[in-house]
């Protein structure tokens, strides 16, 4: 006898419920289960200690939770959270102690840099159950969305001993700067519209003093200023002298402002060096405490006079980044290593606000296009290992009055194409001829301000890769020095 309609659906419905019942019982016991068992019993009264760090503070916290259960009687086994805890940011150790719909999932993980071309895998999102000297131990980590409600990285912990977990998370905080990454890095932080940043990892630039087109005496004036007092930081403090100081390199672009800039980075081997340029600057304040955290440090500012008269620049529509970078400098003790240099198209942007603060900036360099003798140096060097022919190279350099490097840098590279196009192996006058006539006509005016020979006061954003790989012989001969007071 066939079955009624209502009853194969009542059959369908408790089969139904019977897999839905069963599904329930396999998950996973709540991530609770495993915190109550490690801590014991009574965990309600049990207060919660966190520090909540900037996101890129990743690879040091997973540094630093290293170093911390490598110590003698540190253990952990690591648990992930899976369920809705993952799903808010916002999810607390409290959350995770108390309440009962946040399952055991995988631990997960990111791959943080840690150094040019290295990462590090970093717990972001994961429980560990401690055992320690004093006793167990619960550690949250989580970070959050970068463009979430809740962006950044927190770290908490619980104990059965109440001291415990402050203790930890100020051991933690200590291993974290013991074991920095940043520490004697070449970094450089990029900002994207929506407040986001990235740490990149540059390489340390290594340029000679002979591939820099600069007069006599300059590059030791400019050194002395940013270089010696690293090396002689001991015998100024004992003396009584500030360490902190300022240099602002200024000019038109492309004169080599950043050149000089990379050629102290090569320079000052053991110090960290942070470069900020175009919306990362609204993040002066955050990597200030970065430099002084990681002296003898540079914090490198690129073209300041982009957001020097920016009142909205920063989130929520802050003070100008240009005073705040002001008091940033004047806010170092006096024996803080760290020195600021400053890059600028335009100085007469910055006037107001040095003026109103004296002292932060105490050394300012003019860097201009280059005069003749200094264009006839940079056709040398961009010459370098071409075979010439009957060219008259001083006729060239009194030719190309307000050219600046790249020019001369791209001037030689078509001179010989030319040559190698008409399968000559030197490069002759006419090869060179060709190429003049070509960059120096009315229609490559566009191709000279992309070079940075037009306009003065076009302004030269380099991206981190170019900061990286700008090329020798950007500095020009001139130099006008004047103490701001």
């Amino acid at each position: 006898m066939a079955a009624e309609p209502s009853d194969r659906f009542r059959v369908d419905f408790a089969r139904l419920v019977r897999r839905l019942l069963e599904e329930s019982s396999d998950q996973e016991a709540p991530v609770s289960g495993p915190i109550r068992e490690h801590l014991g019993g009574g965990v309600e009264a049990l207060p919660v200690h966190g520090e909540e760090l900037p996101d890129y503070e990743l690879a040091n916290l997973q540094l630093g939770l290293d170093a911390a259960f490598a110590r003698p009687g540190f253990s952990a086994r690591i648990l992930g959270v899976s369920g809705q805890g993952r799903m808010f940011s916002h999810t607390t150790l409290s959350d995770l102690l108390m309440g009962s719909h946040f399952g055991i999932g995988p631990p997960e993980y990111v791959h943080a840099p840690v150094g040019p071309g290295r990462t590090l895998a970093c717990l972001a999102w994961g429980l560990l159950l401690v055992d320690t000297p004093d006793g167990p131990l619960v550690v949250f980590v989580r970070r959050g969305e970068e463009h979430g409600p809740m962006p950044g990285l927190m770290v908490q912990a619980v104990g059965r001993d109440p001291e415990a977990a402050p203790r930890f998370i100020s051991d933690l905080r200590a291993l974290m700067e013991e074991h920095d990454v940043f520490r004697g890095q070449v970094i450089a932080i990029e900002a994207d519209r929506r407040g986001g940043r990235r740490v990149v990892f540059l390489e340390r630039p290594s340029i000679s003093a002979d591939e820099l087109v600069l007069p006599e005496g300059l590059l030791d004036r400019v050194e002395r200023h940013v270089v010696v007092p690293t090396q002689h930081r001991s015998q100024l403090v004992a003396r009584g002298r500030h360490l902190s100081r300022g240099v602002l390199l200024w000019g038109p672009p492309g004169t080599g402002k950043t050149l000089t800039v990379r050629y102290l980075t090569g320079r000052l081997t053991e110090a960290t060096v942070i470069v900020l340029s175009g919306p990362s600057l609204g993040m002066v304040g955050a990597f200030g405490n970065l430099a002084r955290r990681l002296e003898p440090a540079v914090v490198v500012l690129e073209d300041v006079d982009l957001v020097a008269q920016e009142r909205t620049f920063g989130p929520f529509g802050s003070n100008p980044v240009l005073f705040e970078l002001m008091d940033e400098m004047s806010g170092h003790a006096e024996d803080a290593d760290v020195a600021f240099v400053l890059t600028t198209n335009r100085p007469d942007a910055l006037e107001p606000a040095l003026a109103a603060r004296p002292g932060r900036v105490d050394l300012a360099v003019e860097i201009p296009l280059p005069d003749a003798p200094a264009r006839r140096k940079l056709i040398d060097l961009y010459a370098r290992g071409l075979e010439l022919q009957d060219v008259d190279l001083d006729s060239i350099a009194d030719r190309t009055e307000g050219m600046t490097a790249s020019f001369f840098k791209e001037l030689l590279r078509k001179g010989t194409l030319v040559s190698v196009a008409a399968g000559r192996d030197r490069v002759t006058a006419a090869d060179l001829e060709t190429a003049l006539e070509e960059l120096l006509s009315n229609t490559s005016a566009l191709t000279r301000v992309l070079l940075g020979s037009g306009e003065p006061n076009a302004a030269q954003q380099l991206s981190p890769h170019e900061w990286m790989h700008a090329q020798p012989g950007q500095a020009t001969a001139r130099i006008t020095t004047r103490r701001l007071h």
